[in-house]
């Protein structure tokens, strides 16, 4: 590149995605690790009970020593994933507790918290909560398994793509 070329032009994904994660591997992340933190992240970020995600977020972060920035940005990112993912689970929850399909959206869950008393709440959408919930923890190994392992080999490779960079003079 000569002194008057700009350097190419980075993507979205380069800039928002691929470097905080080459910065995680430069602070001494392994790549095992950040695999781990994205997967149980993915997992915990996919709860289907509005306001626990952030919590449950800190909470597997610190049991298994994750890094926390990147389980926020992570569950930040799957926010509408999760809300999609909600009657995904309230319907196998259904199927799994063999239970009939009752009458399910966001919308009125939303507006029965916020305007009816709690246990009105509870009495309405109770069952719907049990069944996501189930549905939820069955899929939880799945979920981190099923990142985990293929996340794995792509962290390490970009671990030797990062190392294999040169470093530009101090």
């Amino acid at each position: 590149m000569t002194p008057t070329e700009s350097p190419p032009r980075r993507s979205f994904w380069q800039r928002r995605l691929g470097d905080p994660l080459l910065g995680l591997l430069k602070q001494g992340v392994s790549p095992d690790q950040l695999a781990a933190t994205l997967a149980a992240g993915t997992a915990a970020s996919l709860c289907p009970f509005f306001g626990t995600t952030t919590g449950l977020n800190v909470a597997v972060g610190w049991r298994f020593r994750m890094n926390q920035p990147l389980l926020q940005a992570l569950n930040y990112l799957l926010t509408p994933v999760q809300l999609v993912m909600i009657l995904v689970y309230v319907r196998s929850g259904e199927w799994l507790w063999d239970s009939p399909p009752m009458p399910f959206n966001l919308n009125d869950v939303l507006t029965t918290f916020r305007a009816a008393p709690l246990i009105e709440f509870f009495q309405r959408f109770g069952w719907a909560g049990v069944h996501a919930g189930t549905a939820w923890l069955l899929s939880v190994p799945v979920i981190v398994a099923g990142l985990y392992y293929p996340l794995r080999p792509l962290m390490r490779q970009l671990a030797r793509l990062n190392r294999s960079k040169p470093r530009p003079p101090a």
